[in-house]
């Protein structure tokens, strides 16, 4: 019983290890069952017997790197002193990922452009992304900001520009440039946080400074 269990976890790895490799590479369309099977090694009962289907393979496999990419974050972010630098270091983060000779973008993101509405696909995509938001929100509030929502909005739009121009320029700088532009908005929330509490408490909305506006698409015309 105990031998059937050892093996079934081995085949998982392999076949969770091959869909990686191959899904990440070239497509979660693209690529076949068949493919997927043989580069792990084992039969296709095997596969349909562990996962059920070609859908749960590839939801398993975005939740794996979901994972990993909380994971390494997370562990990335620990070696930092401040909130400020923890906010930062994400960007940090993503430039030793854009660095790396595998490099291809953003898992989530390619998978999204071949993801039907309402796949698995779409769901562990949108878990994805709200954990990004989250942590910048929760950086933001660590670093004192008094709207991190708005900031985090803003650096979440950092980090998939980021992401984008890495890939499609081929741009391991991306993320320099990126974490360069978050540390602006984040130090103009902070300095601005007093004068535009005390404009609005006056009756005055408070419109945000020019780099806010600008990447919130704001402003009058």
């Amino acid at each position: 019983m105990s031998t059937k269990t050892t093996d079934r976890r081995s085949a998982r790895e392999r076949l969770l290890t091959a869909a990686d490799e191959l899904f990440y590479e070239e497509g979660v369309h693209t690529v076949g069952i068949d493919r997927v099977i043989a580069r792990a090694g084992v039969a296709k009962a095997t596969l349909y017997s562990v996962f059920g289907s070609k859908d749960e393979l590839i939801r398993c496999y975005l939740t794996a790197r979901h994972a990993a990419r909380q994971e390494r974050i997370t562990r990335t972010l620990a070696r930092y002193e401040t909130p400020r630098d923890r906010l930062l270091g994400v960007f940090d983060v993503l430039g030793e990922s854009f660095a790396e000779p595998g490099f291809r973008g953003c898992a989530f993101m390619n998978a999204s452009a071949e993801a039907r509405p309402g796949s698995a696909i779409e769901e562990v995509s949108d878990e994805f992304r709200a954990w990004v938001r989250s942590l910048f929100v929760e950086l933001g509030q660590a670093a004192g900001v008094p709207a991190p929502g708005r900031l985090a909005r803003q650096l979440a739009l950092l980090y998939d520009g980021a992401t984008v121009t890495a890939r499609m320029d081929r741009d391991p700088g991306a993320a320099t440039a990126a974490r360069a532009a978050a540390a602006a908005l984040l130090d103009a929330a902070l300095t601005d946080a007093a004068p535009a509490a005390e404009t609005s408490a006056e009756g005055t909305p408070a419109e945000g400074t020019p780099a806010e506006v600008a990447l919130t698409g704001g402003g009058r015309a």
